[in-house]
């Protein structure tokens, strides 16, 4: 996989902009680490109708190959982009797997995560019924950025303790140069940025004109 440009030098810049399909915007650069600055989408994701619209077409276009029977995906950015995939993908249901156990969750099964924007170990679960109606379902697993993808590991973890097959990974974007598998239905690339004396810096990669 080509990761050139997945890795830029950070110079001050205080935004990035991203553009799919003729529409534009920019996204603030926000830090996670010591001298390591992302582009975040949170705004964007959760309350922009018309990018969200756009990147949900951009996506069923390359998943309805896959013949999917369900989209599953993690609290709570992603909810808008799994309505609208499935609305498109002519799916009446989609399946959330919280990050928290309300008062109202009975028996569920877990599964931990730590993603590179969350300073704590997180868990993702689905209620004992929730798992029982995935089972030998054809699942799409989804996010708005895949950046290590360890998201999508417990998302699989699941997935498969309730016996449905994942046919298909998909997201936004695919962001940095830490996921490089090839099994990633995307439509664009966020790159992260560096400063010079981070341990990230031998990595640059700069694009920049």
């Amino acid at each position: 996989m080509n990761l050139k440009g997945t890795v830029r030098r950070y110079t001050g810049q205080r935004t990035y902009k991203v553009v799919l399909s003729g529409i534009s915007r920019e996204l603030p650069l926000v830090q996670i680490n010591p001298g390591i600055y992302i582009a975040s989408d949170g705004e964007l994701i959760l309350g922009d109708v018309e990018f969200l619209s756009n990147a949900a077409q951009l996506l069923a276009r390359k998943i309805r190959k896959f013949d999917i029977d369900i989209i599953m995906t993690a609290e709570a950015k992603s909810i808008a982009l799994a309505f609208e995939l499935s609305r498109l993908l002519g799916r009446n249901r989609f399946v959330v797997a919280r990050k928290s156990a309300k008062a109202y969750v009975g028996d569920y099964f877990s599964q931990k995560v730590k993603s590179i924007t969350t300073k704590a170990e997180q868990q993702l679960l689905l209620t004992r019924e929730e798992l029982s109606s995935l089972s030998g379902r054809r699942v799409c697993l989804l996010d708005d950025v895949v950046s290590t993808g360890a998201t999508f590991t417990a998302l699989e973890g699941i997935a498969k303790k309730a016996g449905a097959s994942v046919v298909c990974r998909a997201a936004i974007w695919r962001e940095g140069p830490w996921y490089t598998g090839k099994d990633l239905v995307y439509v664009g690339v966020l790159p992260i940025f560096v400063t010079g004396d981070s341990s990230m810096a031998n990595r640059l990669q700069d694009s920049s004109p």
